[in-house]
């Protein structure tokens, strides 16, 4: 194996700079299913600025003291009581930052090849840890590492004290906290636009135990397979272009909406689906998530008769009545999956496989989320990630997560990437564009024979921008 360009060049504690007054906060029935999954890894590529290094290292470490005074459970660690609740101890025990040195590459080595290059991955730490550890690890290291023409702030946090909605917005703040110090603005430093809510009241705080084996949960898909990565982007025009195509052209008669009630049924995380009006509009991003599923499938080259899943993360605040905060901190997410045979995939329209989904996720109102809840409640679980039967495919993140919204003094993310976690085959996340504007990346992650097949896909290809 080639050696790494990346040297670390120093490794500290932050702590915040405030004492934490809030209280333990019990991790919820979306929180425990993800002790068994890695750290989530997202970060942002910077053209390199003017500021001697030194001052930027003390400055980046100065604003994410004062951010983490915001967002205690950053600082702090999980503990179990002696009943077996789990729950995320403010104690200020701090974070890791790592500060890197890659001055060998250059901010085209990061996002000029086809592929997402290895070396993306060194701008992580934490890599494959596993969220239970943060018992005795930190639940949150970032990670600032120098290109010669460019910075990469990775932060590696706990993905049972964050989904992706928090962590944005933990992100944001550490940006607009950092862009008022580089500024001199500091009088308007104990202000911050998204206060993050920590209550713990609704639904998701659950009596039900988790009980874990001793040692703590293990990963549940195969960390070593070989896999190739690539972001795809698509053009607001793109997408326009191709919602158009799918809600003007015709309905399918044949749609068969028992048949997949009957499907979904024997899914543990999906018991019950209501459905929907036939001429229902599909949006732009189930119309994109139907043509990489189309394609992904033809790809596969699965059997017609293989029943293929396609896994949505869905936030659930808005879901639930009453509405949680927008910003409660914490996972307020649930998967939900929609079927259907290879065979129909492939030969139906990409309009009947967009609603498909659309079907599943506007079935998930406040009471499928609260069926999730008792279905999880006598069956207390970890989340079994992975694509156990070669048929499966996982959307997560967001193209609706502020992700370029992070000026920390000197200008907007170039890129937004991920490290190597809690990825397989058939794993998708959604970025937004950089351009904005209803603009979509998707960063797929697939065996390399099926990445190889949908970069050869007249229909699928037709829409990504060279």
């Amino acid at each position: 194996m080639p050696s790494s360009p990346l040297i670390l060049l120093s490794k500290s504690m932050v702590f915040p700079d405030q004492r934490s007054c809030l209280g333990d906060l019990k991790l919820s029935v979306s929180d425990l299913p993800m002790l068994s999954c890695h750290y989530i890894q997202k970060g942002c590529l910077f053209t390199r600025p003017s500021i001697p290094v030194n001052s930027l290292v003390s400055l980046l470490k100065q604003s994410l003291s004062k951010t983490l005074s915001f967002f205690p459970p950053l600082a702090g660690r999980l503990h179990t009581d002696e009943k077996g609740y789990i729950y995320i101890a403010c104690n200020d025990a701090g974070v890791e930052f790592h500060h890197a040195q890659c001055g060998s590459r250059f901010i085209r080595d990061v996002i000029g090849p086809v592929h997402v290059p290895e070396l993306v991955k060194e701008f992580f730490t934490f890599d494959k840890m596993v969220s239970y550890q943060g018992h005795y690890r930190p639940i949150m290291a970032v990670q600032f590492t120098e290109l010669a023409d460019g910075v990469f702030i990775g932060c590696s946090v706990n993905h049972a004290v964050i989904d992706g909605t928090s962590f944005w917005n933990f992100f944001n703040t550490f940006a607009e906290i950092c862009r008022k110090f580089s500024t001199g603005n500091n009088e308007t430093i104990e202000k911050i636009s998204r206060r993050p809510d920590f209550s713990r009241e609704s639904v998701l705080i659950s009596p039900a135990i988790l009980k874990v084996p001793d040692g703590g949960p293990k990963i549940t898909f195969n960390e070593n397979e070989p896999l190739r990565e690539r972001i795809f982007s698509f053009s607001r025009e793109a997408i326009l272009e191709l919602k158009a195509k799918v809600n003007n052209s015709n309905v399918n008669g044949d749609f068969n909406a028992v048949e997949i009630l009957g499907k979904q049924s024997n899914d543990k995380y999906y018991t019950e689906m209501a459905p929907v009006s036939k001429t229902a509009e599909i949006s732009s991003f189930q119309s994109l998530s139907a043509l990489l599923w189309r394609a992904v499938t033809r790809a596969r080259k699965l059997p017609a008769s293989k029943t293929a899943t396609f896994r949505m993360a869905v936030n659930c605040r808005h879901r639930l009545n009453p509405k949680m905060d927008p910003l409660y901190f914490g996972n307020a997410i649930q998967s939900i999956p929609t079927y259907a045979s290879a065979g129909d995939i492939t030969s139906r329209s990409t309009r009947w496989c967009a609603e498909q989904l659309n079907e599943s996720v506007k079935a998930h109102d406040d009471g499928t989320v609260r069926r999730f809840v008792r279905s999880w409640e006598k069956d207390p679980r970890c989340f079994p990630l992975g694509n156990f039967d070669g048929a499966s495919m996982t959307m997560g993140s967001s193209p609706r997560f502020p992700m370029y919204d992070n000026d920390f003094g000197w200008g907007r993310p170039l890129a937004v990437r991920s490290g190597g976690a809690n990825k397989f085959d058939g794993k998708i996340s959604a970025f937004p564009g950089r351009e904005g504007n209803g603009s979509v990346d998707l960063e797929v992650v697939l065996a390399p024979e099926t990445m190889a097949g949908i970069e050869s896909d007249r229909e699928f290809m037709q829409y990504v921008t060279v």
